[in-house]
């Protein structure tokens, strides 16, 4: 259990760092929209990314 968590966790930091590897400008432009949401805004961003994630599991597991 706990090497599938390091590798879900590796793979998390390694699809994080593409983008500001790739676009930094894009990156930081998104950064800078993303402060000026409101805190419900980013809320329902987060929700959506963990259904979504929680989708692509099942449907991966299943």
């Amino acid at each position: 259990m706990s090497n599938t968590l390091l590798t879900a966790f590796a793979l998390m930091l390694v699809i994080e760092g593409i983008l500001p590897f790739l676009v930094p400008g894009l990156w930081r432009e998104t950064f800078r929209r993303l402060i000026e949401m409101s805190d419900g805004q980013i809320r329902f961003i987060g929700l959506t990314s963990m259904l979504a994630g929680l989708l692509v599991l099942y449907l991966v597991r299943h």
